[in-house]
This record gives structure tokens, sequence and C-alpha cells, in this order.
């Protein structure tokens, strides 16, 4: 294979411990400071500090990700995709424990 084929990745595993000022999290997002703002507004992402110098947890990158792929795919609001979002993490959660508590029965 030629070298042009080849595309170097390079990222960040974000979690719960990171942290992103509002222009990382723009551009980790590709969406402008209003758009996030508005996610602030409705509630889907809250920052971790507040004030002049806004932090957002590395969660907020999937929640943002995962409001735009319901707006597009689905053609659901903002006001749908926060709730969405609420309904699909309480699912992960109670799937978590499911399989916690399968693991325990099994040992």
């Amino acid at each position: 294979m030629r070298d042009e084929e080849f595309e170097q990745v390079a990222g960040v595993l974000l979690d719960e411990e990171s942290e992103l000022s509002l222009g990382e999290l723009c551009r980790a997002c590709g969406m402008s400071a209003e758009r996030i703002m508005a996610l602030v507004e409705e509630g889907v992402i809250e920052p971790s500090r507040a004030g002049a110098s806004w932090r957002f947890s590395g969660v907020c990158v999937r929640r943002v990700r995962r409001v735009y792929t319901l707006e597009q795919d689905l053609g659901v609001n903002l006001a749908g995709a926060a709730l969405a979002i609420e309904l699909l993490e309480e699912i992960e959660r109670l799937q978590a424990h499911l399989s916690r508590l399968e693991e325990r029965h099994k040992g």
C-alpha cells in the first residue's frame, strides 16, 4: 500500500475525570459555542465549573455527539434528544447493574 493510503489518527481518552474548556468541547464535537450553550440551557450537559471559564467533563463529548445523532438521524428536537439521552443512560445503568447481579449469582 502507498503512504497516502494510511491516515494517522491521534486521540485522547476522555472520561469523567477529564476536563475540557468550552473551546475544546466545541472542537471535539464540531459545534459552535452557541450550540454548546443551547445544550447547557436545555440540561443536556452541565459545566463542572461555571463562571467566566466553563469546564466540561469528558462524558459531555459523548452526550453532545448523541444529541447530534438523534437530531440528524431521527429528526428529534433538542428537548426530545435530552429526554432520549436520559433514558438511554438509565438503560445502560440498569444493564450494568443486571450484569453485576448475574455475575454475582454465577460465582
